[in-house]
């Protein structure tokens, strides 16, 4: 398995075969389902007459294979581990093969398996090649008859894409039901459920007058679970056929909940797959979060049905033409039914953090790769999350009508096709008459692009000069780099009277907010006719995916958090007011002298907390402290021990200097009200949480006794949780363990919420962190073959800075140990639990040695592919 040779990009060929229609039958067995298939195949207009017929197959038995009704002799094709190969076709034929299977023992979760004796199936990227031998390539489109065979006991329902057309009793209690997909379909798109499920059902008329039965299919102690999920769906296509003019296109939508599944949730056509962490919430045990979390991912999976499913990718290459998409849409979408603002700021403060990281590291790539070993490594923040900025910035490049167009242009035109970038960003040019050429670079160069920025007003002629530099650091692969087509949207905000100033470039008027276009390596941008002195705030809603570096003082910083009329500049110039403090902290840490805390940060904060700021959401964003793991970020050594401690000392002194004024907020936001997971009522407690967690970090006995009696109401998950976080990361064991003894003899029952207190545990700042991770990957409710429970324990563990980067080393150790044995079992969660190791060259010479020689550890092991490539681009 080691060595895996890579895919390349400029090597793609169209398919020699095409398969227009499939037929599939499956006889349900834990240890040896027969799959049988039916295809309708024709040869592809280029191709060569003589070329073979090569299906995709991986842990398949064949049991029987026929070409036209005759059955081939072994002599007529070869078979390998991973192909089938038919020497010999005519133009037109049909292949009939029969292979058997066994879902209970496939731990890797893809193609069909069992989860909790549940069947059940995931495809994408590679999954369908697990279940008969296909051309498993999303350009290959079918229509699809399936029917699924099961005990009528323990399997009374039996799922598939498409619409239910027959279904009857067999020998030996056994049933059956046969679906239709009238669509033509990549087998990506291919689903399976089977098991003892109960559904709740509802119905939405779409603005054609159709009505479309919908479905959710959990299990029985989960019913009370699903009506958040129901209504965010429903909400998810009023608002796809408000905003995009798109109808959903079948009887039937079906949701299922699973407990084992390498995603978040799957778009199969008609029957999405969802981690049951993705759709079940109730207020006794899901949060705010998690509450917007289902919202949104079940909006992304809807919206996929387009985005996707109707107009899908031509090769994995393209893989985000319809995630990166699709992340646009659903971040759209929650920013229109929740708070804007605080959606940007959420979204782009992960981006920073995350994202950000991705591109600095030996994983960097471009949002199109040119090449990849193991295609399931590419599901990225690079793909999705910077995806969805560069449609951000298109669409704000062509202005929300122009995109509209260009978007309905790109739905009729290719319409049951599988497509490129190109022709998306086509679309956009065609409708909007600009030359979007140099624009598609952003699809093509990897790395974080960085601004320098420099402004000079001239009081003599009333005219400021704004000078931009962009650069792209070298990124594996890609050391040389071309200037980036880059709206930077802005404004200037006059220092006298606080408001935006008419902004006037080259003798037009450009009104007070405007986007200038930054496409050469430096340009100056003159505005005339500026009345007073103005501070800059550029990059409003972070307009662009990059790094912005403008030499603000303290006192400009101040301003602007006070004064700016953009929400998300007035956010991020509190971060970065914040960061220069911490960056005075950090090297007094380093250097051994007292800290001290800057007093301008502390009066900035008391004027948030003190005046007259109207949305709480976006307040409580405002008073939170940058992370530790975005302060890494942009260090050019990643010190963890200085930052934790300097973090947690301006937490502290802002919680000594204004205990009064977070009381106050506190008391002023507390609520018996019932529970709804509402805009304004998810503010409230967001504020009302932020200020708890400040009082709390000097842990006095008026902050324990609100915190444990906050932790007592029981009002909701979310209030209980962050309570529990704060109760269990305090510096007294006599208020962590009788909390977290509690918490888990209470839900001991409910998997999803005892991951939440794994989690909780895991990333305590105490230095008995690595035991309990040991003691707790022993417990009950933990499986190492369940990548919920890997993620909320190991995962979780992986991002305690403090403690998995322990100067001893043992925190990469079991990191490494982990994933040495997910690759036997599930190499796709291993790839991705690998990543913080990846990133040594971050660290300091001693921590490097560590983390290098584990992931040197882990390569001499038979590795999969997926954790070869990672593994083997962070040791080149």
């Amino acid at each position: 398995m080691s060595d895996p040779q890579p895919v390349y990009l400029s090597d793609y060929q169209p398919p020699d075969y095409q398969v227009t229609h499939t037929e599939l039958t499956f006889d349900l067995d834990p240890t040896a389902t027969r799959v049988k298939a039916r295809l309708t195949i024709e040869r592809h207009a280029q191709a060569a007459p003589q070329a073979p017929l090569v299906l995709n197959g991986e842990h398949l038995t064949l049991r029987s294979l026929e070409l036209d009704g005759r059955s081939l002799a072994e002599s007529e094709y070869q078979l390998s581990d991973t192909q089938l190969t038919i020497g010999e076709v005519p133009e037109a034929f049909v292949l009939e093969s029969e292979v058997e299977i066994s879902p209970s023992t496939n731990t890797a979760l893809e193609g069909l398996y069992q989860s909790n004796g549940m069947y059940c199936t995931q495809c994408e990227a590679e999954g369908f090649r697990r279940i008969t031998f296909y051309p498993d390539r999303p350009d290959v489109m079918a229509t699809y008859r399936v029917t699924v065979v099961g005990d009528a006991e323990s399997e009374p329902v039996l799922l598939a894409n498409g619409n239910p057309v027959e279904r009857g009793e067999l020998p030996g209690g056994r049933h059956f039901v046969t679906w239709e997909d009238p669509h033509p379909k990549p087998c990506y798109l291919f689903a399976l459920v089977a098991g003892n499920l109960h559904k709740v059902e509802d119905h939405f008329t779409t603005l054609s007058g159709r009505r479309v039965t919908l479905q959710l299919w959990v299990e029985q102690e989960n019913l009370n679970k699903t009506d958040h999920a129901m209504a965010s769906l429903k909400r998810s296509m009023a608002w796809d056929e408000q905003t995009y003019g798109r109808e959903y296109d079948l009887d039937l939508f079906m949701i299922v909940a699973v407990n084992d599944f390498n995603m978040g949730a799957m778009e199969n056509k008609g029957l999405n797959i969802f981690n049951s962490a993705a759709v079940l919430t109730h207020p006794d045990t899901a949060t705010d979060a998690a509450f917007q979390n289902v919202e949104g991912i079940v909006a992304h999976e809807y919206f996929h049905n387009w985005s996707g499913n109707r107009v899908t990718c031509r090769d994995w290459f393209q893989l985000s033409l319809k995630e990166g998409f699709t992340v646009f849409r659903d971040q759209c979408f929650s920013a229109d039914v929740n708070s804007a603002p605080v959606k940007r700021i959420q979204d782009v403060s992960f981006f920073r953090t995350a994202q950000f990281a991705e591109d600095a590291g030996p994983t960097a790539h471009p949002v199109r790769p040119d090449h990849y070993i193991e295609i399931t490594n590419f599901y990225t923040l690079t793909i999705y999350e910077k995806g969805a900025e560069i449609v951000r910035m298109l669409r704000n490049l062509l202005g929300w009508e122009a995109f509209r167009l260009g978007a309905d242009r790109y739905f009729e035109r290719f319409d049951g096709q599988a497509v490129t970038i190109e022709d998306f960003v086509g679309c956009m040019a065609e409708v909007s008459g600009l030359d979007l050429e140099q624009f598609m670079r952003w699809y093509a160069q990897a790395g974080t692009p960085e601004i320098d920025a420099n402004g000079e007003y001239d009081y003599a002629n009333a005219v400021y000069r704004l000078t931009l530099r962009q650069r792209t650091p070298a990124t594996p692969g890609q050391p040389v780099k071309q200037p980036l087509h880059i709206p930077v949207r802005m404004g200037l905000v006059g220092t006298k009277s606080g408001h935006d100033l008419t902004l006037t470039l080259n003798g037009e008027s450009l009104g007070k907010d405007a986007v200038v276009h930054l496409t050469d390596d430096e340009q100056t941008f003159v505005f005339t006719d500026v009345p007073e002195a103005p501070v800059p705030s550029l990059l409003r809603d972070f307009s662009a995916p990059v790094k912005l570096h403008f030499p603000y003082s303290r006192e400009e910083l101040a301003f602007l958090l006070t004064h700016d009329s953009d929400g998300f500049n007035r956010w991020d110039a509190g971060q970065r007011l914040a960061m220069l403090a911490l960056d005075d902290l950090i090297a007094a840490h380093r250097n051994g002298v007292e800290k001290v805390m800057d007093g301008r940060v502390v009066e900035a904060f008391r004027t948030l907390l003190t005046g007259p700021m109207q949305d709480k959401a976006v307040l409580a964003e405002m008073l939170t402290l940058p992370s530790e793991a975005y302060i890494a970020e942009l260090q050019p050594i990643v010190d963890v021990d200085a930052i934790h401690a300097a973090r947690e000392f301006v937490r502290q002194s802002l919680a000594l200097a204004l205990r009064e004024e977070f009381l106050a907020v506190y008391q002023d936001n507390l609520s018996d009200a019932a529970y709804a997971p509402s805009a304004e009522q998810i503010a409230q407690r967001s504020l009302k949480n932020v200020a708890l967690s400040y009082l709390m970090s000097i842990e006095d006995d008026e902050a324990v006794a609100l915190c444990e009696a906050q932790f007592a109401a029981g009002h909701n998950m979310t209030d209980v949780r962050h309570a529990l976080t704060l109760l269990a990361h305090s510096d007294r064991d006599d208020l962590a363990a009788p909390a977290l003894k509690t918490f888990g003899e209470k839900w001991a029952h409910d998997p999803l919420v005892m991951d939440q207190w794994f989690t909780i545990q895991v990333t305590r700042p105490q230095a008995d962190v690595l035991e309990r991770v040991r003691y707790l990957m022993q417990h009950p409710a933990f499986s190492i073959k369940n990548p919920n429970k890997v993620r909320a324990l190991v995962g979780a563990f992986a991002q305690n800075r403090v403690n998995f980067h322990r100067l001893d080393g043992q925190g990469y150790a079991l990191l490494a140990d982990v994933v040495i044995e997910l690759n036997r079992l599930n190499p796709e969660i291993a790839a991705r639990l690998v990543t913080p190791l990846t990133r040594w060259q971050r660290f300091d010479e001693a921590r490097q040695q560590l983390m290098r020689q584990e992931l040197m550890r882990i390569r001499q092991e038979p590795l999969s592919a997926n954790v070869y490539e990672v593994v083997e681009k962070a040791l080149a």
